[in-house]
């Protein structure tokens, strides 16, 4: 893979000309910002900012003032490859709260495995009604703890949208052992690129190790070949990361969620 080619398609397809991730958000382009727009359980944030030393600053303020303004939280998603070099710094100054770094990582469909291999005992159940979206929110509250459920409701709300609305963009499944529900996954479809976007994929503690995050991939990655998507693309946390590079993921960048809190 020819990684800064890939890179810089990536950065034209999936932020320069960011779409819509939710039926219920829009994006703008407003000067040398490209933001996303929604409801509160939507993701709102900016995409790219084509800014230097000199505009960086004001660029950041008119963000926080716009966002203030609708009353929402948002998230500047700041790539490591980003100009200028101390953005970093100027949205820390600025209010900004940083979440754990993600890498992103990047892999050609056609290169991964397509057929789940699952420990005994445990099915993959597709999602495609609020029924399964409650299995999702449970899994997802298993893998995270308590503290993270007001996340998983929020992600639940997003996933049904998706579901109702706009059910060609997502596909969601979950990992069950017996009736329970022990991990879960989304997959995102962004019509006219060249990339699907991987979601999700915690697992219960007391299921780690036994492949089913691997299985999961595969699961998608078998939908994805069959639309024809050339890429997937993964925001990978430091324990998926390991997995997905062995599987033949490569890293293009470093992304970092700025959070600000109005």
């Amino acid at each position: 893979m020819d990684q800064a080619a890939v890179l810089a398609t990536y950065d034209r397809q999936m932020r320069r000309d960011a779409q819509t991730d939710s039926p219920g958000a829009r994006v703008e382009r407003a000067g040398a910002v490209v933001r996303q727009i929604g409801a509160a359980h939507d993701w709102n944030g900016v995409h790219w900012a084509d800014v230097d030393v000199a505009t960086a600053d004001d660029v950041i303020a008119e963000q926080v003032r716009y966002f203030t303004s609708l009353g929402r939280e948002f998230e500047w998603k700041l790539h490591s490859h980003d100009l200028p070099t101390d953005l970093a710094d100027r949205l820390l100054a600025a209010g900004f709260v940083p979440e754990p770094p993600e890498t992103v990582l990047v892999a050609e469909v056609a290169e991964l495995p397509t057929e789940p291999a699952l420990p005994e005992g445990v099915r993959l159940l597709p999602v495609t009604d609020a029924a399964g979206v409650q299995l999702m929110t449970q899994a997802h509250d298993v893998a995270f703890g308590e503290n993270s459920s007001d996340l998983g409701e929020r992600l639940a709300k997003r996933v049904l949208t998706q579901l109702t609305e706009t059910p060609d963009a997502v596909v969601a499944v979950v990992a069950m052992a017996g009736d329970v529900p022990v991990s879960s996954a989304r997959m995102e479809f962004c019509p006219g690129t060249d990339f699907a976007g991987l979601w999700g994929g915690g697992t219960d503690p007391r299921w780690r190790g036994k492949g089913i995050y691997r299985a999961l991939v595969a699961y998608r990655t078998r939908v994805a070949a069959e639309r024809g998507c050339r890429y997937l693309q993964v925001d990978a946390s430091d324990d998926s990361r390991p997995i997905l590079q062995r599987l033949g993921f490569v890293p293009l960048s470093v992304t970092t969620p700025y959070v600000y809190k109005p």
